[in-house]
């Protein structure tokens, strides 16, 4: 199994777990109605076995399983199948509410998908139609009751006022009742003024119900509301009963989702009185599902950047290859050197920006190292400026000597962009983002506030004239999911990613904001010496570059990729023999019994891939030398689950040098 595997596994592993932990269940079906995803409360809300549940599991075997212990009521289990089955396929959105023996109700909601098939959320809805049942027992035992009395009034007006305060207390009852009901339960009139309101319906929209009762719809709504739900009350008062969905935004800025029911309330001769309004808060569902969706377009992103970086190395290892054999044969010649310079320059630039989109995708492993954070941060400038419009001015920092610390330099290019694409979308109208860049000593108290030890660290400041934040927002800024942006427009796990990762950095984050006057957030990075530099730099390799006695079995299925290869081991003295593919390799290394050095690609066709070829040419011959190349992720090439016994195998990234090459084949002889 290759790291690309290994990695979509990790993220099929990460979001089959987090499926788990919903109250919801999820299932989703292909156009051949079978199984491709499901999670463990499908299985709980609906007594199917976890046996049932597999990738690849038919439709029908549900559905039969049902309809043979009743859960469909009389008639053929077989007949009823095929019915279902056959709707089933005709991929339409559904909406279905199944009362179980058990005495619980599932909603079911179906949907198309793109490629045909369709997704399905179960929901247990048993104790909201319990709710909703008890609130029309209350409003039908709050009616017979005021007809009761109404008849007892006009019977016998001596009794009016016990007969009143009777009825008050009834009103102060369910009034009790419908306050401790976790639902906004209100009522308005044919004239659209608003007769009742419970408690949860006064907290929903902020106001006292002082506030909302016998205020019109329209003033408790609001203009931003009222408009959305218009049609939908006056379809509630020509008598419809209607069920629909709205969104508020919060006075903290926090939007907020409710589905709401209308009942229309008939007079004796058929004329609406009124509607009774059941309103549930729907937040957490919506944030779930957009979740998950955020969830699923990140795993297709990461796909994709890691097919992209893959093709893109090989393509590179090509064209530095060629470049650099022209700069040692052409060398003498400044004016050609001045153009295989600036080329080599610019194939450099691609293989950053490669491990730059590897490290957005979360494909590539946290690297610590030691950084110029001031050349770090003016080269992130130049690619962030192209990101920001017009009406937005970049300053990124002037020159402030070298200032190092041992972070990921993709995960801090992460954290700059995410910074200050937050400060971009804080000025919708424009501004001016300003980055800087200094040195600050924490000691003592400031130290022990920001829970670091005392020493030098680099401060980053991002810092904007935007709208700021206020005290409640800034307390819960690093939370993840939560955000303050518009639903739909953020995730909410931008600044969450940048706190663990500066943390896990050594440093810490501080947030300085005031609503109307723009924010300043501060990364604060463990400072390093300036001579650390020289400790870390990377020696060239010393004696001679090759070995004539060490014979190379060179496997590389890209042609140009193999000759670009082939070229730089024969300059540094290695005889060389090449492959294209696992098979022909194996074939070689048991006929050739002097090859000494195995030197594959990892992502290979023909069934044996790299891993493998190095896991069957350890058996064959347990003294040869074996070095992997990739251009996808690197690391430790034996990660995907090989034995642990075996040792660890140097891996070499696309798009290397020659220098490179004859570094880790000389590491890889020691």
């Amino acid at each position: 199994m290759d790291d690309s595997a290994v990695c979509a596994q990790q993220r099929y592993d990460m979001l089959r777990a987090g499926l788990d932990q919903l109250d919801q269940g999820f299932t989703i079906f292909d156009a051949g109605l079978r199984m491709v995803s499901w999670n463990r409360a499908f299985l709980r809300l609906l007594d199917f076995p976890e046996e049932m549940a597999y990738v690849g599991a038919p439709f029908e075997s549900f559905i039969r399983y049902n309809a043979e212990r009743g859960e469909y009521g009389p008639g053929d289990p077989a007949t009823l199948t095929a019915r279902i089955v056959g709707l089933a396929g005709n991929f339409a959105a559904h909406y279905a509410e199944r009362h179980r023996p058990n005495g619980r109700i599932i909603a079911v909601r179906g949907a198309p998908l793109p490629h045909a098939g369709f997704m399905t959320l179960y929901t247990d809805i048993t104790e909201q139609r319990h709710y909703e049942g008890l609130i029309e027992e209350q409003n039908q035992a709050l009616e017979a009751r005021v007809h009761e009395r109404t008849a007892e009034l006009e019977a016998a007006h001596s009794a009016n006022l016990d007969i009143t305060a009777s009825l008050r207390r009834s009103e102060a009852r369910l009034r009790l009742i419908t306050d401790r009901v976790p639902a906004n339960i209100g009522y308005f009139d044919n004239q659209l003024i608003f007769r009742y309101a419970n408690q949860g319906y006064s907290n929903w929209f902020g106001l006292p119900i002082e506030e909302i009762v016998g205020h019109s719809t329209a003033s408790v709504l609001g203009p931003t509301v009222w408009p959305t739900v218009r049609d939908n009350v006056l379809r509630g008062l020509s008598g419809q009963q209607v069920s629909y969905e709205y969104s508020l935004t919060r006075a903290d800025g926090r939007p907020v989702f409710a589905r709401s029911t209308l009942v229309p309330e008939f007079a004796p001769d058929g004329t609406v009185l009124g509607c009774f309004v059941l309103a549930l808060d729907v937040t957490e569902q919506k944030r779930t599902q957009a979740a998950l969706a955020q969830a699923q377009k990140m795993e297709a992103i990461g796909q994709l950047t890691g097919g992209i970086a893959h093709d893109f190395n090989n393509m590179l290892t090509v064209v530095i290859g060629n470049l650099a054999v022209l700069r040692e044969q052409q060398g003498d010649d400044a004016g050609i050197a001045e153009y295989l310079d600036a080329a080599l320059q610019a194939s450099r630039r691609g293989v950053d920006l490669i491990k730059r989109l590897l490290a957005f995708s979360r494909q590539q492993p946290l690297a610590p190292r030691t950084v110029d954070i001031g050349r770090l941060v003016q080269e992130m400038a130049k690619l962030i400026r192209r990101s920001l419009p017009e009406s937005i001015a970049l300053h990124p920092p002037s020159g402030e000597g070298v200032l190092l610390a041992r972070v990921d330099p993709n995960q801090l290019d992460s954290a700059l962009l995410n910074l200050v694409l937050n400060a971009r979308d804080a000025m919708p109208q424009g501004g001016t983002i300003r980055i800087g860049l200094e040195t600050q000593r924490l000691a003592g108290e400031e130290a022990e506030a920001h829970e670091l030890p005392p020493g030098d660290y680099v401060a980053i400041v991002v810092s904007d004239d935007g709208l700021g934040m206020d005290g409640a927002t800034q307390a819960r800024v690093f939370e993840p999911f939560f955000t303050t942006k518009p639903f739909g427009k953020g995730s909410g796990l931008g600044l969450a990613m940048v706190y663990g990762f500066v943390r896990q950095s050594g440093g810490c984050v501080r947030i300085d904001s005031t609503p109307g006057a723009g924010t300043s957030v501060t990364l604060l990075l463990p400072a390093l010496p300036a001579e650390t530099a020289l400790l870390e730099a990377p020696a060239d390799p010393a004696g001679p570059l090759g070995n004539p006695d060490r014979l190379v079995l060179l496997v590389e299925d890209d042609p140009e990729v193999r000759r670009i290869v082939r070229m730089q081991l024969i300059d540094l003295g290695y005889p060389v023999l090449e492959a294209e593919n696992g098979p022909e390799a194996l074939s070689i290394i048991e006929n050739v019994p002097d090859i000494a050095i195995l030197l594959s690609d990892v992502v290979m066709p023909g069934g044996i891939d790299g891993r493998e070829l190095a896991r069957r040419a350890r058996r064959q011959r347990p003294g040869m030398r074996i070095v992997l190349m990739s251009g996808y992720a690197y690391g430790n090439p034996d990660d995907d689950g090989g034995p642990a016994a075996e040792p660890a195998l140097p891996m070499l990234g696309k798009p290397f040098e020659k220098r490179q090459l004859a570094a880790i084949l000389q590491t890889s002889e020691t």
